[in-house]
């Protein structure tokens, strides 16, 4: 399947270095609402990753997107979106969620430093580095702000200190979180964190009501069935991430059962917001081994576009179908 590889796009983005300094602007105390608990449909926003990359949206853009093309409910930020993360900007996010009535859900965070690393200070560092979107996420009426467990080796037979050190690190930081009633959540995303068993076991280890996982249909491992793995996560969820990959004939690709995970979900009793993750897969050119290097190719803006949309309501219709049905 052709990924865009969030860790080396979201490497180079620019925005990062704008993020430093925010809580020095941003007027306090601001507290977030707590976990939504009534099924509705969120677009995570790295849905639209091409056509962000294409220039076709910016980040203020999103709220009248989620509302007037897709009706959907929630947002579901990406860190390095942000163009201009300070209060007068901040407050025009909230401004367009209220206009728009969409409720501003999470905020994916990467690229804050490696919370798994075996240096302590390190990763301890790494846990002050992601301060900055707890208070954000406050400030925009998040719930949580979903991390990443890297730093670890790809297995927990490879590593097995890899828990005690995630512990540590994201224990201080959910102690930081509390303060402004935000929840810290970790994705199944790559290495330790895709095996079905490691979160589970983390959210047992950390053991606090504020930590939790963001559960991803897409991420588990090679050959691991999606479904049986998010019985083992969604105890612990406050938050699914409903990953779908579509081919351009809209079917789903075979890898994860979409419509499985869906049902499990339901049937293990989650309620909340169901967010989007999609993507439609392109095709390979023709008389091509394979699609050509990232940097050599070019979107469209109108074909990623097209292609961003198309994906995002087959999988709202999927949820539809499945949840609401």
């Amino acid at each position: 399947m052709d990924k865009i590889n969030r860790r080396s796009f979201l490497g180079r983005a620019a925005a990062a270095g704008a993020c430093a300094g925010m809580a020095n602007v941003i007027p306090f105390p601001v507290l977030a609402h707590p976990r939504p608990e009534e099924n509705k449909i969120s677009l995570a926003a790295w849905s639209l990753i091409r056509s962000f990359q294409a220039g076709v949206w910016k980040l203020t853009d999103l709220h009248r997107i989620c509302r007037e093309d897709f009706e959907l409910d929630g947002l579901e930020y990406v860190n390095n979106f942000f163009e201009s993360p300070r209060a007068g900007y901040l407050n025009q996010l909230n401004k367009n969620a209220q206009e728009y009535g969409i409720k501003n859900v999470l905020i994916m965070v990467d690229e804050e430093g490696d919370m798994v690393a075996r240096d302590r200070a390190e990763r301890m560092q790494a846990a002050v580095n992601h301060r900055k979107w707890v208070e954000i996420a406050a400030f925009l009426g998040c719930h949580a702000i979903r991390c990443n467990a890297r730093g670890a080796g790809d297995t927990p037979a490879e590593d097995p200190d890899a828990i005690k050190r995630a512990a540590e690190s994201f224990s201080a930081l959910v102690e930081y979180a509390k303060e402004f009633k935000i929840n810290v959540i970790i994705e199944n995303h790559g290495g330790i964190s895709s095996d079905p068993e490691w979160l589970p076991a983390l959210c047992r280890e950390i053991n606090s009501p504020h930590f939790g996982i963001l559960p991803d249909f897409g991420n588990y491992l090679r050959g691991v069935d999606a479904a049986e793995a998010l019985k083992k996560a969604l105890p612990y969820a406050k938050g699914v991430s409903v990953k779908a990959a579509w081919m351009p004939d809209g079917s789903h690709v075979p890898a994860w059962d979409l419509e499985k995970c869906l049902r499990t979900a339901k049937d293990c009793g989650y309620q909340g917001f169901w967010g989007i993750e999609s993507s439609l897969q392109q095709p390979r050119p023709r008389n091509q081994g394979q699609r050509p290097p990232r940097q050599e190719r070019r979107d469209n803006p109108e074909e990623a576009r097209q292609n961003d949309w198309e994906a995002v309501k087959l999988t709202r219709d999927a949820i539809r179908k499945v949840i609401f049905a």
